[in-house]
């Protein structure tokens, strides 16, 4: 059985609108178990207001959540008509989901396909900008953003900025994941080749699926103005522990192995970071801060 189709009889569709028969900028997002409310909500609005929303925004309940999210996300579908709900019959995790979006929307001819999380807000120009420029820089496939970090209630408490040019987002696999995946909108192309996030994946997902497309060919840039307020909560640097850690490690050799950038250097970076993080919460913390220190010094175009 076509996996793509074996998939689509994992999720039920919920629209009271007629679907369209073309759309042209796709947003994809996941719900799960332990989702906040409000945190949803200001996701969900943050995608819907936007400056240019889009055509189709498809959120996914990925196996059973709470009841006041399953009955707002009902309630808010019944007044978009760009608004679909796709209820899964199990928790299958990010790719899955995403999959089946990107799976389920390719007969309708998309040109983009944005990411978003429920726990995250968009900036109201978000979509708008970046559509603009990947009209205008034909040649960009993948398009990221900085982003600002907020904590529970809101307050930004600090500012993650990548490399911008794609020679300097290639020139970063080997050390980090270059793109903040959140902030992504990905030209709907790549998926016709047959790329798609990797299922086995829990995590690091994104970062296994930039390496194939960099191994590939295709663009990479980041906007330098940050379009996402990214909730960095408390636990974070917990829920960034051993099983991610382990997975950007194979990232990290495999973009040395794919994208020619093996060296002493990169070995002993990647081989610190997982030390760093295989450690207690206070280990994880200086990893990241070690990893974003790097970061800044190439963050200049």
């Amino acid at each position: 059985m076509d996996k793509a189709l074996a998939t689509s009889k994992q999720f039920v569709l919920q629209s009271n609108y007629p679907l369209a028969e073309r759309v042209r900028v796709v947003c994809g997002m996941s719900v799960y178990i332990n989702n906040s409310l409000q945190w949803v909500k200001q996701a969900v609005e943050s995608v819907l207001e936007q400056t240019v929303p889009p055509d189709l925004f498809m959120v996914v309940l990925d196996g059973q959540v709470s009841d006041d999210i399953s009955s707002y996300l009902s309630s808010v579908e019944k007044r978009h008509s760009n608004l679909v709900l796709a209820h899964g019959l199990k928790n299958q995790g990010l790719s899955v989901c995403m999959n089946y979006i990107i799976d389920s929307t390719l007969h309708l001819n998309p040109c983009y396909f944005f990411r978003m999380d429920a726990d995250d807000i968009c900036v109201p120009h978000r979509f708008e900008k970046q559509i603009n420029l990947l009209e205008k820089h034909q040649d960009v496939d993948v398009l990221g953003s900085a982003l600002w970090e907020v904590d529970e209630d809101g307050n930004q408490v600090g500012m993650r900025r990548l490399p911008l040019t794609h020679s300097k987002l290639i020139g970063s696999f080997s050390r980090r994941c270059p793109i903040n995946h959140p902030t992504v909108a990905i030209r709907f192309s790549v998926f016709r080749k047959g790329y798609r996030y990797i299922p086995s994946m829990l995590n690091t997902q994104d970062y296994f699926l930039w390496i194939a497309l960099a191994d590939e060919g295709c663009k990479f840039a980041n906007v330098k103005e940050p379009l996402l307020y990214f909730r960095r909560i408390n636990g974070f640097y917990k829920r960034r522990g051993r099983g991610k850690s382990i997975n950007e490690f194979k990232a990290r050799l495999k973009a040395m192995e794919v994208l020619n950038q093996k060296s002493l250097t990169n070995y002993s970076y990647a081989l610190l970071v997982l030390t760093l993080r295989m450690m207690p919460a206070w280990g994880i913390k200086l990893a990241y801060k070690i990893d974003r220190f790097f970061m800044s010094l190439k963050k200049r175009v």
